[in-house]
């Protein structure tokens, strides 16, 4: 039963295509939290311009 459970691989592909998931979505986190830190810059400059 054991050997039976060592080479049976059939969860592997849903565990890649969630580790790709998580990849993908720790990318688009790291992505939009960049662009938010810059637009909060660069409102806070327009803001500081218009007073």
């Amino acid at each position: 039963m054991i050997l039976k459970f060592w080479t049976d691989d059939s969860g592997a592909t849903a565990i890649e295509y969630g580790l790709i998931a998580a990849g993908i979505a720790l990318a688009i986190i790291t992505v939009v939290n960049g662009l938010g830190t810059t637009l909060n810059d660069k409102f806070t400059s327009i803001s500081s311009s218009l007073k």
